[in-house]
């Protein structure tokens, strides 16, 4: 990667970061519901049976009442357990399942690993992003866990992600190992790109 993209990815994060931080909780909890909406009408829409989903954190718009609803709807839903080789194992959510503090401190399932191939029987996959462009671009945070999980995937279900509004821009910096998704889900709104070739 070239210094100046580098700079670039790494001067966008920060700004974005400190944008989420500053939010209020009433703000929070009406992108949690917005997001929840267009989630639940991106399930119906695909038909998917079983799907992945992040947990979020503090700051991510919210996605943890969508997992439990989905649960509950009967939904076999895949969360990402973070791995010290980059790529990410995946368990099922269940209603009472633990949720304990992983690799950089993201909120994780406790419970049984079912290894990087079980995304493979995911209809949809839902992924969180710092911001996504107006041609589908995604820009991840930095660690490239889902860069590589797309990257190396055969078939490969639609991937929408996460964002609040403000994060969807006209352009992001980017690399050849970034990889673009299929749509964006934001609280009022769920965006169709054109579909990437993997």
């Amino acid at each position: 990667m070239g210094d100046g993209t580098d700079n670039a990815k790494r001067a966008l994060r920060a700004d974005l970061r400190e944008r989420r931080q500053m939010m209020s909780q009433a703000a929070r909890e009406a992108a949690a519901a917005g997001i929840h909406s267009q989630l639940d009408a991106l399930v119906d829409r695909f038909g998917a049976r079983t799907i992945s989903c992040f947990l979020s954190t503090t700051t991510e718009p919210g996605t943890r009442g969508f997992v439990t609803d989905a649960v509950a709807r009967g939904i076999r839903v895949l969360l990402p357990v973070t791995r010290t080789d980059g790529l990410l194992d995946w368990a099922v959510a269940t209603p009472d399942g633990e949720i304990a503090e992983g690799l950089f401190g993201l909120p994780e399932p406790v419970g049984e690993l079912l290894g990087p191939i079980a995304l493979d029987e995911a209809d949809l996959l839902v992924i969180p992003a710092a911001a996504i462009d107006a041609r589908g671009m995604r820009l991840g945070w930095g660690r490239g866990f889902y860069d590589k999980t797309l990257g190396s995937m055969n078939h490969c279900p639609p991937v929408y992600a996460v964002v609040y509004d403000s994060e969807v821009l006209d352009d992001v910096p980017k690399d050849t190992h970034d990889q673009a998704v299929s749509g964006v889900v934001t609280p009022t709104r769920t965006i169709d790109f054109a579909r990437v070739a993997r």
